[in-house]
């Protein structure tokens, strides 16, 4: 997670636009808003949900809603339901709404970029998709927690197998009561607003996303990001370096942007590094003591001098 922290209170859609203009995003960016004095004092319930879990293009956002028990049917009077059955008008509008409601309620969201996820799940020792999604979420539980608000219960939308991501989080978290679901988004009016805030939050970022790569002539054509939208399959073949690849607004690690890849960019062979003397072999000792043409002195292997490593005579 980045450390970049914001805490200013965000009113509008525009002024959150803002935020995502100025930072990297080739960095997880994580934004917050100000904690209303209620949350200090009164227990809370709290909702975990994501935005851009299977897209190809641009960030994964994981947002989380927060607000008194005693004030739980507002949220559900401000209109909070599935951001997926809203429209995007819709969704300004009630996200605006919670924005303005700062008495009681509160918010977070963290745009996980995408070069981050596919070096996540690409390196030697994997990091899976919904791992990167469960870090996310005990991140920001954790930075809600540590912000001083009094969670007394938690509702989270489930990646995996909701049974043991719920056993995992109240492991993490024992103080706190637990309920993983699938479909949380639709059953808990608190997890919608976190879908609201977060699905938001990533239209905004993709909105006033710059390319540094220079692509900015192609940039605004890239559709919903999805693999199976013509416009991003379109941007996904303009969009492609030969040499360098894609830009960081693409998960290099999907399968649609690696097929591309394979078909269109430029082969490379490797070549072996061609051993000194024919048919030499390496034996185990070698790397142990090595002697010189004359048979004057020892010298030590390369593999120890390169790291300037001694042999200990006493401790």
């Amino acid at each position: 997670m980045d450390d970049t922290n914001m805490s200013k209170r965000i009113l509008s859609a525009e002024n959150l636009e803002q935020h995502f203009l100025k930072h990297d995003n080739s960095k997880n960016f994580m934004l917050l808003s100000e904690v209303p004095k209620l949350c200090f004092n009164e227990p809370c319930l709290l909702g975990v949900d994501e935005a851009g879990r299977g897209p190809v293009l641009g960030p994964m956002v994981y947002g989380i809603c927060y607000c008194p028990l005693s004030k739980a049917e507002n949220i559900k009077a401000l209109g909070c339901a599935d951001s997926k059955s809203l429209t995007e008008e819709k969704r300004e509008l009630v996200f605006e709404k919670l924005c303005k409601e700062t008495e009681y309620v509160g918010w977070a969201v963290e745009a996980i970029a995408p070069n981050s996820i596919c070096n996540s799940m690409l390196r030697r020792q994997k990091h899976s998709l919904n791992q990167v999604a469960q870090d996310s979420t005990v991140g920001l539980i954790t930075k809600a927690k540590d912000s001083g608000i009094n969670i007394s219960e938690v509702y989270i939308d489930t990646v995996g197998i909701p049974e043991k991501y719920q056993e995992k989080l109240s492991e993490i978290f024992p103080e706190i009561k637990i309920t993983v679901s699938k479909k949380a988004d639709a059953i808990y009016p608190i997890v919608s607003a976190a879908s609201i805030c977060a699905k938001v939050s990533r239209d905004r970022a993709l909105k006033v996303w710059t390319f540094q790569e220079g692509l900015q002539a192609i940039a605004r054509d890239f559709g919903s990001g999805y693999p199976n939208d013509p416009v991003t399959k379109a941007f996904l073949m303009k969009g492609i370096d030969p040499v360098f690849g894609y830009p960081r607004l693409v998960r290099f690690s999907w399968s649609t942007a690696g097929k591309i890849l394979q078909d269109h960019a430029a082969l490379v062979e490797w070549e072996d590094e061609e051993e000194s003397g024919a048919n030499r072999s390496t034996t185990i000792t070698s790397f142990f003591k090595q002697v010189n043409s004359n048979k004057r002195h020892k010298t030590k292997h390369e593999f120890f001098t390169e790291r300037n490593l001694a042999v200990l005579e006493s401790l």
